[in-house]
């Protein structure tokens, strides 16, 4: 392998690159008790999205994931008020994408949300479900890592579970494989497409379906699913501040510890992959690199809703109003501003990577 191939391979894979670095571990801090008392549960809906002793999945082992590179520190200046073949193989088809697939954010660019690998359950406990790459992918067998099947580029598979196996095709593959694209490609998961690696997970209750992405690119599909990307800026980014200030704390204190995160969905925060990425939700999330909503040096789990209206309903008025934001934003309001009126008594923190 050439020196460009080489680096080229890293970096579809900060998770080899950024330990050597030296980047201490995140796990470990603690979540802010802001006005509220701290949880690890959305706080405006039912219960999690699953429970360990009703979903019973198999315990993961996979190769180095590099989830948690990173370490949060307060800002300088916080701002404190402001292969057995078992079945017929199905015919494979042109899968429908998009003409344009949205260009990669290059994974190392020294980016510190680029550093912190987000865990995002996409679909639990269904049948079936097609898959397919834009550029191809390899199926690993995760507890192994070893290569278990090569997906062509733009064919359609039909993944189905079996219980302790998932069925790709004819092919029938252990209870947990990897999809890793080729580099650049994205995986569509039905008609979604998804950066990053995709977990599969087999058992009785059906399959279980994780997108393993940077925070950078979950940021950016999160901040054009909440809001409109032709929002002004400042609106967009007091958006994407307190997305990676919630998602922070659901990587610190994850639902299902061993399979995933968060969410994907409104009981969350929205997550759509490549379809509500937008070059503008892409400035904001870079434009506030690294930062999130601090209380006392943790990570405060920044709620948010629409409207006031149902900021108070759903947590007793303490979070974000969208529409408030984008309000203080039409008249002038800087970002921290805006986060400074609703999170009150918060600063801005940031996230640090020691790199020595």
């Amino acid at each position: 392998m050439n020196r460009q191939a080489i680096i080229q391979w890293l970096k579809q894979r900060p998770w080899l690159i950024l330990p050597v670095l030296g980047i201490v571990p995140l796990a470990g801090l603690p979540i802010a008790n802001w006005i509220h008392q701290p949880s690890t549960e959305p706080q405006s809906t039912p219960a999690p999205v699953a429970s360990t002793a009703a979903v019973n999945l198999p315990t993961i082992t996979p190769y180095p994931l590099g989830n948690s590179l990173a370490k949060l520190q307060p800002s300088p200046s916080p701002q404190t008020t402001q292969p057995q073949h078992v079945k017929p193989q199905p015919k494979q088809a042109a899968v429908a994408q998009p003409a344009n697939v949205p260009a990669v954010q290059p994974a190392v660019n020294l980016s510190v949300d680029a550093a912190i690998q987000m865990r995002v359950l996409l679909h639990k406990a269904v049948a079936s479900l097609p898959v397919s790459t834009s550029a191809g992918a390899g199926v690993f067998d995760v507890q192994s890592n070893r290569l278990l099947h090569e997906l062509p580029p733009k064919s359609t598979y039909e993944m189905e579970s079996g219980g302790s196996t998932v069925f790709l095709g004819s092919l029938k593959l252990p209870s947990l494989i990897w999809i890793e694209p080729a580099p650049t490609g994205v995986t569509f998961i039905g008609d979604r497409g998804y950066r990053g690696r995709i977990l599969i997970a087999s058992n009785d209750s059906g399959l279980w379906i994780v997108n393993y992405v940077n925070l950078q690119q979950y940021l950016y599909s999160v901040v054009g699913a909440e809001v409109s990307p032709s929002w002004p800026m400042e609106a967009l980014k007091a958006q994407a501040v307190a997305a990676r200030s919630y998602a922070l704390t659901y990587h610190l204190k994850p639902v299902k510890q061993d399979l995933y995160d968060l969410g994907s969905d409104e009981y969350f925060q929205v997550y759509k992959g490549i379809e509500s990425e937008a070059s503008r939700t892409r400035q904001a999330v870079n434009g506030t690199s690294g930062e999130f909503v601090s209380y006392r040096g943790g990570v405060v789990e920044s709620l948010y809703a629409a409207t006031d209206d149902i900021v108070m309903d759903a947590f007793q008025g303490q979070g974000m109003s969208q529409i408030g934001a984008l309000g203080l934003a039409e008249q002038g309001h800087t970002y921290r501003h805006i986060l400074a009126t609703y999170y009150t008594g918060t600063g801005i923190g940031r996230i640090q990577m020691d790199i020595e």
